[in-house]
């Protein structure tokens, strides 16, 4: 998939060889609020997981692709289409970069291969995110890709004793 190949970093497939990024990433409870994880994964269970990632997002209704440095290639990172949804032309996209490649502009490139991807090769209509409302580089970094704010889901996301507010950004193709 050389269309999702950037200056700096590449989107691909997961592989076996990611189960321990995915492990140590999936049970980083600072990754936990956006992903409404409560309980750690165990294992067995991503290995499980990565066996069944060769599923088409057909089938599947979800996209999970690894980000990869292209110098080393080492995974710093996912970015997600979730809630696929083939008739209506849409996906929510979702993206995690490891706290010690933020800042350096690998979402944002990441975000500027998937979008055409999304757009000429799903054929899709609309892409969507959900961001808290404190959340201010990931809000910054959608805007920067034409997302813009439709709407807020008030006191969406219970987190540390209180609720946050949901922010919901759309990108119309």
């Amino acid at each position: 998939m050389q269309v999702l190949k950037g200056t700096h970093i590449h989107l691909r497939a997961i592989e076996p060889e990611d189960l321990n990024f995915l492990f140590d990433t999936e049970n980083d409870t600072s990754f936990w609020e956006v992903s409404s994880t409560q309980t750690p994964f165990a294992r067995h269970l991503l290995e499980q997981y990565i066996a069944s990632a060769h599923l088409d997002i057909y089938e599947a209704k979800q996209l999970r692709l690894m980000i990869v440095k292209n110098d080393s290639n080492t995974p710093i990172g996912m970015i997600d289409l979730f809630d696929f949804n083939p008739q209506h032309r849409r996906a929510g996209i979702g993206i995690i970069i490891i706290a010690s490649e933020q800042q350096k502009g690998y979402a944002s490139e990441a975000l500027e291969l998937l979008i055409p991807y999304c757009f000429s090769t799903l054929q899709l209509h609309q892409l969507f995110a959900n961001v808290t409302s404190d959340n201010r580089a990931s809000m910054t970094l959608f805007e920067k890709h034409a997302f813009v704010q439709i709407g807020t889901k008030k006191e969406w996301i219970h987190s540390n004793g209180t609720f946050k507010d949901e922010i919901l950004l759309q990108r119309i193709n």
